[in-house]
């Protein structure tokens, strides 16, 4: 599980990429059963992207696969992700935009992005767990 201070480390790394991409996004991570460990809001983001960034990372570390993954899985199948969304108490968000983290070899948590296109949110989270010198899978 990332302690606090990897997951502070984490959140740094995905600042510094966002701001060298000139997007304000919102940061969130979590440990491996998805429960928030940081959260970092940059300036100019989006109010509600906090919520979004936690529900891509918890996607992520309930999966222990990037959430789009689950975004594509989810696609014919609308009702059931919709379900899904409800019984999880609004926690699934099958959107990309976030990644797992594992820290050697083993699962730590996941880290999720919102603010730019999801495109972009997942690239930042890759980016800084890489940064890291952790791994995504």
């Amino acid at each position: 599980m990332l302690t606090h201070e990897q997951a502070l480390s984490l959140i740094e790394a995905a600042r510094a990429e966002c701001a060298a991409l000139g997007v304000p996004m919102s940061f969130a991570v979590t440990d491996p059963a998805g429960h928030l460990v940081a959260l970092l809001r940059t300036d100019g983001a989006p109010w509600i992207s906090t919520d979004v960034a936690q529900g891509k990372a918890w996607t992520a570390a309930a999966y222990g696969a990037p959430s789009a993954a689950q975004k594509e899985k989810m696609e014919p199948m609308p009702s059931f992700a919709s379900a899904l969304t409800a019984m999880t108490h609004g926690r699934f968000t099958p959107q990309t935009g976030a990644v797992p983290v594992f820290v050697a070899g083993e699962p730590a948590g996941a880290l999720g992005a919102s603010g730019g296109t999801g495109q972009q949110d997942e690239d930042v989270c890759a980016a800084a767990v890489a940064a890291c010198g952790w791994s995504t899978s």
